[in-house]
């Protein structure tokens, strides 16, 4: 399935969210089994997040479009060759109309060297130039949060594969 919505909520403790429709298959799962990944897909996994983009009914054979997967020790699934991996426990979930808002405190992250496959707009786009940072009005606030990032960062680990 692909998200509604996805973003990050707190660095300490380390909470995301999603939103998940009520009709999706997933919504069913995350309330009974109380976990769930998070796959960033690789900017040449297009195939696979058109796939899991159309309905659950269509989701027959999924390694024609890509996607193989592993279990983590909890049994969740991980996409090979994605950029990053979440996984999470499910921490609170609030009903906010079609959708139900999942809150999960992560507890593994693993992530790879590559571009992330984006979507903005009703398209696929690719990454731009850097931003110059140096003409920022807002100051620098680069050390203000680094002992709550380096906490968070205890469990991220990155894939040598």
């Amino acid at each position: 399935m692909t998200a509604n919505a996805f973003t990050s909520v707190s660095m300490d403790p380390l909470l995301v969210l999603v939103c998940v429709d009520h009709r999706a298959r997933t919504h069913a799962h995350l309330h009974a089994k109380k976990r769930f990944g998070v796959n960033v897909l690789a900017e040449d996994q297009r195939a696979i997040s058109e796939y899991y983009a159309r309905s659950s009914e269509s989701h027959q054979h999924a390694e024609q479009a890509g996607a193989r997967f592993e279990r983590t020790k909890h049994g969740t699934p991980v996409l090979h060759g994605a950029l990053a991996y979440l996984e999470c426990r499910l921490h609170t979930a609030q009903a906010a109309g079609d959708h139900t808002i999942f809150i999960a405190e992560v507890e593994d992250v693993v992530f790879r060297e590559g571009e992330p496959l984006l979507f903005y707009r009703g398209k696929y786009r690719a990454i731009g130039a850097p931003v110059d940072n140096s003409k920022s009005k807002s100051g620098n606030h680069e050390g203000k949060n680094r002992a709550t990032r380096d906490k968070a960062a205890g469990n991220v680990r990155r894939d040598q594969r």
